[in-house]
């Protein structure tokens, strides 16, 4: 495996650099049966693409998905599904003075060093647009999900640099450019005003939710759930650290406060975050991600070129102030793929399996 597929039976396999013609994914494995069209995808990605607002790129990519195979009259057959997604909007040009130098907090220099060569447009192989297949992906997985389980996703902004965001409500999170759960945006527009008129970046914290989760995904003991989602999490570009539930915060929590109690009635908390023993409770599963800052900055910073020599380097183009800003539909995909594949395995191994007990979750959320 050459890194660049996910899932056991649900699997991606992505494909693309940023400046190439195009980028896209295979998925194979995909349930026949399931009504799906261009339109199912497009949504999420037009809230992933980028030059949607004055906050981010400026790249403008209209992201339009092409389906190419796994699709007749309508349905999915149950091969493979091949998505397009062509590039329209490259400019390689912003690219031509780091040919030579490698930036600071990319991956210029370990790409150099495991592969020889390197591709310096935008990125190449690492850059953020080959999220976009992983989004496109996630659409097929997100409706299968909906439909079978009833499964729906949400994300948001929950930290801007140093700005902490209260959460309001999920309804506002469409509402601005930032996926924040806020009326009034008008502070983390300043902030950012202020940022890219400096020439610098910031990181982000993100808050991923899954409801109405199945009970049973995951298996032990290096599949389980949780581990499956943190690894994921972690591919996605610029993220720097994943939580579970409590996360961090169960290191000053007593065993008698973070243990979820069990009543009648269902679960008392959700410490958890919807996991235990790797396994999937049924309670909602809660995700937060730590995003960095992004290193494609208009401000001067000291390097070496590829003969070792000193240099220094400002990174042009068209670049996110804060990378985190789009990231909300990419950590939703991701977590959809990571469910999608662990409900058909869960399918294929337990389908037939019946609990006499209550399904306490479904009793906590009444």
């Amino acid at each position: 495996m050459s890194g660049n597929t996910l899932g056991t039976l649900f699997c991606v396999t992505n494909f693309g650099e940023s400046h190439g013609p195009a980028i896209g994914c295979v998925i194979d494995g995909c349930p026949p049966g399931l009504d799906l069209c261009e339109a199912d995808i497009q949504v999420d990605l037009d809230r992933r693409r980028p030059g949607t607002s004055k906050y981010v790129t400026q790249r403008k990519e209209p992201d339009a998905v092409e389906i190419l195979s796994g699709v007749y009259q309508g349905q999915t057959t149950g091969t493979p599904i091949a998505l397009l997604i062509r590039n329209t909007d490259q400019r390689s040009h912003d690219y031509g003075d780091i040919a030579q130098t490698f930036r600071p907090g990319h991956a210029d220099y370990s790409y150099w060093q495991k592969y020889g060569i390197r591709d310096p447009r935008g990125g190449g192989r690492s850059s953020a647009r080959l999220t976009a297949p992983t989004v496109a992906a996630a659409a097929v997985a997100k409706k299968w999900l909906l439909q079978t389980y009833g499964t729906r996703f949400a994300a948001c902004l929950t930290q801007l640099g140093e700005l902490p965001l209260a959460f309001e409500g999920w309804q506002h999170v469409p509402n601005n450019p930032f996926f924040a759960p806020l009326a009034d945006v008008s502070a983390l527009e300043d902030y950012l005003s202020a940022l890219r008129k400096s020439g610098d970046s910031c990181g982000a914290r993100l808050r991923v939710v899954a409801q109405q989760v199945p009970v049973g995904l995951g298996q032990p003991l290096y599949d389980k759930l949780d581990a499956d989602i943190a690894r994921v999490m972690m591919g996605l570009n610029a993220v720097k650290g994943v939580e579970i539930g409590a996360g961090f915060a169960s290191v000053s929590q007593r065993g008698s406060t973070h243990g979820d109690a069990l009543t009648p009635d269902g679960f008392v908390g959700n410490n958890a975050g919807g996991v235990l023993g790797g396994i999937s409770t049924g309670q909602d599963l809660e995700v937060a991600l730590a995003i960095k800052p992004t290193p494609s900055i208009l401000i001067p910073r000291p390097s070496i070129d590829l003969s070792g020599q000193p240099s220094e380097i400002i990174t042009k183009g068209r670049h996110d102030p804060c990378v985190g800003l789009r990231a909300a539909p990419i950590a939703e995909a991701l977590l959809a793929l990571v469910l999608m594949d662990h409900a058909l395995r869960q399918r294929a191994q337990c389908g037939d399996v019946r609990v006499p007990t209550p399904d306490i979750a479904a009793l906590s959320r009444r």
